[in-house]
This record gives C-alpha cells, sequence and structure tokens, in this order.
C-alpha cells in the first residue's frame, strides 16, 4: 500500500545566491529522497519556495540599490534557475510573497492570541535618530560586549562568536549610516513557547530521528522562554490589530510551507488537497534543513501548529545535516570563497557534483568540498569503476551479440554468487535511501559498480568469445552484467538522474526511468532478445590543470 508523503526543504533567503553548501545541507537530499519514494509508487509532494521577508532581505536589497521587492524578483529567479541546473526538482517552488501566504500567517496568528499563547511587552530596543526607525540586529554594529571587538555584529561577534542581544552592544551604531544609535521603547508581541514545554517534551520524547537532531531539540526544549514575533518595519506579513508591526521571519517563514501547498493545490485544480498532506493523520511529513534551521523545525514550528484549532500534522521526521565546509572554510561571498555555479556548470554535470556530494554527505558532522576530492571522485569511481563498466558491457554486447541482450541461463556457481550480491546490494541501497542515509547510498552504489567490474574481470568474456564450445558462458557473463546495470541505472537514478535515464535508454527501454517503479524493475523478467541503443559517453576525465586553475580561483577579488 502506497503512503502519502509531504516532504519540505527549508525556504532559502531570496537576498543571495545558493551553494554547494545550501544544496548538500537541505535540497539534494530532499530530492534524491523525493526521487526514491516516488520510484517505490508513494504518494511524495516536495514542497519549498523563497523566503522573501525579514531583515535579512531589506539590508541585503539596501546594500546593492535595490527594493525589497526588486530584491527578491532577482534572487528568486536565479536561484530558481540553479535548482533546475543542478536537478533539483520541486512538486511546487512558491514565495512568501504570493497572496495567499499573509492570509495563512495571519490566521495562525489570531488562533494562537484566541488560545491565550502571545503576550505584548514594551522593552527598549536600538533606534536611529538619522533614519527615523527602530534597527534590527543586522543594521546595527559596534564593540563586542565580550571581547572588545569593535566591529562585532548586532546578534554575534565574529572574533570571540559570542552570541548577545543588540542592546548589550557597547557604542552601537548603524551599518549603512554608521550613526550612533539610541534606546527607545516598542512593543512587541511574543509567543508563549515555555506555555508548550511539557507538550513538546511528550512529543518528542522516542522520537526516531537522528541523534544530535533529537539531542538538540530536547536541550532547546528545557529552556523555553516567550519569543519576539513582531518587528518594526514595512517588509514583511503585516500583523492584524498592530498598524506598523510586521511578523518576524522565523514565525511567518515555515507558515510558508502550507501556503505553498495550498497555491499548489490552487494551480493544480483542487484548491482542497493540500488537507490531503496537512491534516491527514496518516501522512508522513520530513523536513529537510541544516543544523541552524533545527530549533525552528523540531520546537518553535511544532508549537505553532500545537497552537492551532486545525489539526495539523506534526513533522515525524527532520533528518537535519551538518555544514558543508569549502576546502576547509566556511562559504562566504564577500571572501569570494566560494564557486560560482554558472562557472561550475559550464564545464561540469550536475550529477558529477550531485555525486560527489551525496558521497560526502554532512549527516553526522561537519563535512568538506576540496577540489582534489571533487577531480579523484569524478576520476576514480564515475569514469573509472561506473562509467568504464557501463561502457565495458555495452560494448562487448554490440560487437559479440549485435546488441541484443543475451539469455539468463545456464549460470554456474560464480554467476549466481555475483547476482546474490547485486540484489543484496540493492537492498542496502533501498534502506539507504528510505532511512535518510544518503552518503551510504552513493557509496553502496559505487560498491555495486566495483563488484561487477570484478566480476566481469574474473569471467574474461574476451577469451570465451575466441572460444565457441564456452558461448553459454559468454551469454552468462553478459547476461549477468546486464541485470547489474538494469539495477545500477535504477539505484543511481536518485542521486544521478540524468546518467540513470541515460543508461535507461542505452538498455533499450521506451520509458522513462523516472515512471517506473522499483518493486516492478527489481522482479520484471528479464529483457533477453531486447536490443540495446548506440553506446553514449556518460562522463568525461578531469584533467589535472583544470583543479589547479579552479583553486586558484578561490579568494581572488
Amino acid at each position: 500500500m502506497s503512503e502519502t508523503i509531504l516532504i519540505t526543504s527549508a525556504l532559502p533567503y531570496a537576498n543571495g545566491v545558493i551553494h554547494f553548501g545550501h544544496l548538500a545541507g537541505a535540497y539534494l537530499p530532499a530530492d534524491c529522497y523525493t526521487r526514491f519514494q516516488k520510484l517505490k509508487g508513494n504518494d511524495a509532494l516536495h514542497i519549498c519556495g523563497s523566503d522573501e521577508y525579514g531583515v535579512a532581505i531589506t539590508l541585503s536589497a539596501e546594500l546593492e540599490g535595490r527594493t525589497p521587492k526588486e530584491q527578491v524578483d532577482h534572487y528568486h529567479k536565479i536561484n530558481l534557475d540553479l535548482f533546475h541546473r543542478f536537478g533539483i526538482e520541486f512538486d511546487h517552488y512558491s514565495r512568501t510573497t504570493w497572496p495567499g501566504h499573509n492570509p495563512t500567517v495571519q490566521d495562525f496568528f489570531l488562533e494562537l492570541k484566541e488560545g491565550g499563547f502571545l503576550e505584548e511587552k514594551t522593552e527598549n530596543h536600538l533606534y536611529s535618530e538619522t533614519e527615523k526607525r527602530f534597527l534590527a540586529d543586522r543594521y546595527v554594529v559596534g564593540t563586542c560586549p565580550k571581547c572588545g571587538f569593535t566591529e562585532a555584529r548586532g546578534d554575534e561577534c565574529p572574533r570571540c562568536a559570542s552570541s548577545y542581544e543588540a542592546i548589550d552592544l557597547k557604542e552601537p551604531r548603524s551599518k549603512l549610516t554608521k550613526t550612533p544609535l539610541t534606546l527607545k521603547p516598542s512593543m512587541h508581541i511574543y509567543l508563549r513557547f515555555d506555555l508548550f514545554k511539557e507538550r513538546l517534551t511528550e512529543w518528542l520524547t522516542n522520537k526516531p530521528w537522528k541523534e544530535n537532531v533529537l539531542r538538540f531539540a530536547m536541550s532547546y526544549v528545557e529552556n523555553l522562554k516567550p519569543r519576539a514575533i513582531t518587528r518594526d518595519t514595512e517588509w514583511g506579513v503585516p500583523v492584524p490589530g498592530y498598524p506598523g508591526k510586521v511578523f518576524y521571519v522565523w514565525f511567518d517563514a515555515p507558515i510558508g510551507y502550507i501556503s505553498s501547498t495550498k497555491e499548489w493545490a490552487q494551480k493544480i485544480g483542487h484548491p482542497e488537497r493540500w488537507e490531503h498532506y496537512w491534516l491527514n493523520p496518516k501522512a508522513k511529513l520530513v523536513h529537510f534543513v541544516g543544523k541552524d534551521n533545527i530549533p525552528f523545525h523540531t520546537v518553535f514550528f511544532p508549537a505553532m501548529l500545537m497552537g492551532q484549532k486545525i489539526p495539523y500534522k506534526l513533522p515525524d521526521q527532520v533528518p537535519a545535516n551538518e555544514f558543508l565546509f569549502l576546502e576547509g572554510k566556511k562559504f562566504s561571498k564577500s571572501d569570494h570563497w566560494t564557486i560560482d555555479l554558472e562557472d561550475f556548470f559550464s564545464k561540469y554535470t550536475a550529477d558529477q557534483a550531485r555525486y560527489v556530494l551525496a558521497a560526502n554527505a554532512p549527516e553526522t558532522g561537519d563535512s568538506d568540498f576540496s577540489w582534489k576530492d571533487f577531480h579523484s571522485r569524478c576520476n576514480s569511481e564515475l569514469l573509472g569503476k561506473f562509467g568504464n563498466f557501463i561502457n565495458r558491457v555495452l560494448t562487448f554486447t554490440k560487437k559479440h551479440f549485435d546488441s541484443r541482450i543475451p539469455e539468463l541461463k545456464e549460470l554456474h556457481e560464480i554467476d549466481k554468487t555475483f547476482l546474490a550480491k547485486v540484489n543484496e546490494l540493492i537492498e542496502t541501497i533501498a534502506f539507504s535511501y528510505d532511512s535518510f542515509h544518503l552518503r551510504k547510498a552513493a557509496q553502496t552504489l559505487m560498491e555495486l559498480a566495483q563488484v561487477s567490474n570484478v566480476y566481469f574481470d574474473e569471467k574474461k568474456p574476451w577469451l570465451a568469445a575466441k572460444d565457441p564450445e564456452r558461448r553459454n558462458s559468454l551469454e552468462a557473463t553478459i547476461a549477468c552484467s546486464i541485470y547489474a546495470m538494469i539495477r545500477l541505472a535504477l539505484a543511481a537514478y536518485p542521486i544521478m538522474p540524468e546518467t540513470a535515464e541515460k543508461i535507461w535508454g542505452m538498455l533499450g527501454f521506451h520509458t522513462h526511468l523516472a515512471k517506473e517503479r522499483w518493486d516492478i524493475v527489481c522482479s520484471r523478467a528479464f529483457p533477453a532478445g531486447q536490443l540495446l541503443r548506440e553506446p553514449v559517453l556518460l562522463f568525461r576525465r578531469i584533467e589535472e590543470t583544470e583543479i589547479q586553475e579552479e583553486i586558484a580561483k578561490l579568494g581572488v577579488k
């Protein structure tokens, strides 16, 4: 029986270009998981969209000389295009500025207010007399109250890594005008998360989540405090009954998952279809995020859902990943410590990047992308193992069987042992995809390619081809290799969809692999007699000089 699975990826801020760190943390794992679930025949829906409100948007817009609307329009288009080029498929990619988002957020607020979960507080906040406005932490710089660094940010010191409130800064000043700031009282609305502590603790207990995710969530619940949900700015979702106030972006953004699903339902002509995912107790809800988003998806958003009268689905899994670094350092656009994805895609394929990121996924700890590792994996694994096996089998079949798949018969012990190993590895890969172990899936996929190469070498079909009396052995070797090749394409599809589809086509199938079913492919009768198509190059060799050039670009302004 098929499952109903709603899959969300963290909404990326539309204030900059996505990079490999973002892709490895949330979007590639979500895409691979969705593709696998659809191969299983499950009703899987992948939802995402641009996070287009908040101070991060207004500040970047001012620094780049655009209005907030111009800014989000600019980066929404760029990032959506990069997602497409990287092979990330969303069933719907929305925007939090679409008209249906505001009423959904406002309904959440009104229900929380009616339930007694909100309170008003008047406190001092930093105010710019020059700009005639309250300034949020990202607009503020000053002297760190811990180490004395004079260029500390409004929420964190880049020198000593201390966290604090913006009002704790010494000699605070505007990041834009450099003028001094003063303290001025302002009223804000707070969500009483402390009222959800007992319910959250009970809900989180014994969750089958990653240890780091569950530990992080439980520690957060222990120290729950009221948290402000409003800000004094114009760019955001207006707060009903409070002129001049908008919702804090952390409050409205996760509700974007719901409003995005509503927009998807409207676009397919079934406006109520969103309820099948959000109000269905039998559905499964999975949030893919980076580790910086763990508290928002395991504590804050679940509490917001608990505070609604509508019985929204609470997350069943939050397979958060750690951070991906670039050559040992954090990705940084300002320091030019990044990879220009436009430039990358002009030289390398999406599947090369997808495989390398999957094989080195930051699942249990921070990991690192290095150009030398990329070079090694592309040449020794994708080309030397995976591509080599596909090419030699197809080429050999074309030469000795006129591109017709021979029958799978008269198997010897070596053949049977090989087929059993192929099936074992396929089961491991399926389990890995299903249990959010993408790195294990990638590693086992390459193990399958290597095992297949070893089998081909051990059977030495080039010798059997010279001896007419060994024709049956030759047929068995090629048929078993084709058997492995079919499963190799199937197993590769979630990680390397374009490559897998090419292999599927070369095998002579007239359907798209994306439309196939995992279990049916694995149990289908062997396609003896099927005509193979002309082999095509899957991967090219990357030269050492290319990698040296890429490394030389880092940090160059």
